[in-house]
């Protein structure tokens, strides 16, 4: 698959380089019923490896010194140059692709050699009783050791009566403490003016792009004074959090600059093409922040932060997509590992994939991280969703992920326009004060009795239908809700800001997205009946304001989008 390709891509890429990669391939020469001039169309499977020059050695998988000397070898190649180097053991299966399957099939002159060819174990074998170097009843006494240790644990295994204790493994890597859950995640007003200092004090012969200065001086003023936007509200937690001592790992697509430009997290010398990543110098004994710009894939460098977050727990580990879109490049990473790898192999990973999102009439490609899939993967507490609407709901949100106890991925549907959207922004005081919360409530409403409607909602369709209550003066009877997270499903909040409104009896679902996508399929589904189950008392219905179903996510014309939208607004406040 391409993501051979792309994994060697990495190797000598800065932020993914290991020093040399060994890449074993056991090549049995047959897949399932795959022959080789059907699977490939070079001549060897590791041909793929020319792309970084790799060496490669192939070799005899029926000769176990001739194995080893390559081993070691490709070892001594690695330690002396730091490169990737490939080792092709080529062998042969001898059994079938399971218990059902006969090779014979598919390939029978491969496996009429096959039959009459002697074990691996019996080649070796005679040929060190031929050399001298072992007799018979050497070889003999090794297989009866070796079977008698086989027929010893099948037993174990067979007559244990109880779930055996948690084995090593599943203890490594040694997961660090965390503060209990309730911890708040506000910060000092003398965190956040560090961090301000940290974007004015350019080194000293460093020439900053004279259009990027004012950004990072508008940047820190609004630190102390406010009001806060998107990126400043990110950095503030990633700054934060290196103040604590946590590291802080951030890779993706532009995400040095910021797709929207938007970031800055690392500054480029507008004569030198050096890099300043203020971040760094916060104080003496601070986390380490590695931020990076990925390679053009999705695929690998999904899979490289999820491992990455896997070995080091201590880590908040992002992973940024350019669009939310293309996050489906790496689906199998999604599906395989960051959403089940708790379940299959009780693997923890804290893995956090921003994914741009939002209708903003830029076509179908460029519009939606696909939220509807997530949520279809969710299940067993394994994973959280979140679509935050403030600066510092998502402040808060990435602090609790990195200090609180649960251990899980966090898949954030993250904003574009709203990164500049002024009614979309936060106080310093709401830096320093306050913690994460799942549900964010209306702050217009002065008299709840007076709701006749709730707008259940998530993310930046939030400050749409804002603006359009209040251009019909609808402010008194219509309130909105904000869930800042859709998965754990935040039954009791919800049914908390609900009962506030007692003589409401219209609520309604809105999103951006088409009835048959965004988060309405999973809150039809679910938000009743977890409301009944979370003993509420709550028996609500829920009627979706949506986009029509469609196969596509968005329509692909900017003025077909606005006719969309204005419907959107339309029958929400119907």
């Amino acid at each position: 698959q391409v993501v051979v390709a792309e994994t060697l891509n990495l190797s000598q890429l800065r932020g993914y380089r290991t020093g040399g990669t060994i890449h074993i391939i056991v090549n049995n020469q047959v897949g399932f019923t795959t022959s080789p001039t059907e699977s490939r169309s070079s001549m060897y499977c590791t041909d793929v490896a020319r792309m970084v020059q790799a060496p490669i050695f192939h070799v005899n998988g029926d000769d176990p010194e001739a194995c080893i000397r390559v081993a070691r070898l490709a070892f001594a190649f690695r330690q002396e140059f730091n490169k990737d180097v490939v080792i092709d053991i080529v062998c042969y299966r001898r059994r079938g692709h399971n218990e059902g399957d006969d090779p014979s099939f598919t390939q029978p002159k491969m496996y009429d050699l096959i039959e009459k060819k002697r074990s691996t174990r019996k080649l070796y074998t005679e040929a060190l009783i031929g050399r001298g170097d072992i007799s018979v009843e050497d070889a003999e006494a090794v297989m009866t050791r070796f079977q008698q240790r086989l027929e010893s644990v099948f037993r174990e295994v067979r007559d244990t009566k109880r779930p055996s204790d948690e084995v090593p493994y599943r203890r490594v890597p040694v997961y660090p403490s965390k503060t209990a859950a309730g911890h708040g995640t506000a910060i000092t007003m003398e965190t956040l003016k560090q961090i301000a200092d940290a974007h004015t004090n350019v080194p000293n012969g460093f020439t900053v792009h004279p259009k990027v200065l004012p950004q990072l001086q508008r940047r820190a003023a609004a630190i102390t004074q406010g009001p806060i936007d998107w990126a400043t509200g990110e950095l503030l937690a990633i700054g934060s959090l290196l103040v604590e001592g946590r590291p802080v790992r951030l890779t993706g697509q532009d995400s040095r600059r910021g797709t929207f430009v938007q970031r800055f997290a690392a500054v480029v010398d507008r004569g030198t093409g050096e890099s300043w990543v203020p971040l760094r110098h916060l104080e003496e004994g601070q986390g380490k922040f590695f931020v990076f710009d990925s390679l053009l894939s999705e695929y690998a460098a999904m899979g490289f932060e999820y491992g990455y977050s896997v070995a080091r727990p201590e880590s908040l580990v992002l992973w940024e997509a350019q669009f939310g879109d293309f996050a489906n490049g790496a689906q199998i990473i999604i599906d395989e590992f960051i959403t089940s790898g708790q379940a299959k192999w009780t693997q923890k990973s804290g893995v956090v994939l921003l994914l741009p999102h939002g209708y903003e009439g830029q076509g179908p490609d460029h519009s939606s991280a696909r939220i509807e899939r997530f949520l279809q993967l969710a299940a067993e507490e394994a994973i959280t969703i979140a679509q935050p609407s403030t600066p510092a709901s998502h402040f808060h949100m990435l602090r609790q992920q990195a200090l609180g106890e649960r251990h899980r991925p966090l898949i954030v549907m993250t904003p574009k326009k709203m990164l500049r959207m002024k009614a979309a922004t936060s106080d310093p005081s709401e830096f320093t004060s306050g913690k994460w919360q799942p549900v964010l409530t209306d702050p217009t409403i002065k008299d709840p009795s007076a709701v006749e409607t709730v707008l259940l909602c998530s993310g930046r369709v939030r400050w749409e239908l804002t603006a359009e209550r209040a251009a019909r003066g609808d402010a008194d009877n219509v309130a909105i809700v904000a869930l800042e997270r859709l998965y754990p499903l935040p039954a009791q909040e919800i049914a908390a800001e609900l009962a506030k409104f007692s003589n409401a009896r219209d609520v309604r679902w809105v999103q951006e997205e088409p009835e048959n996508q965004g988060a309405w399929p999973f809150m039809a589904l679910n938000l009743p009946r977890a409301l009944k189950e979370a003993g509420t008392g709550l028996d609500i219905s829920l009627t979706p304001v949506t986009r029509p179903a469609s196969s596509a996510p968005s329509v692909g014309s900017a003025k077909a989008h606005e006719v969309q939208q204005k419907t959107l607004m339309e029958a929400a406040f119907a």
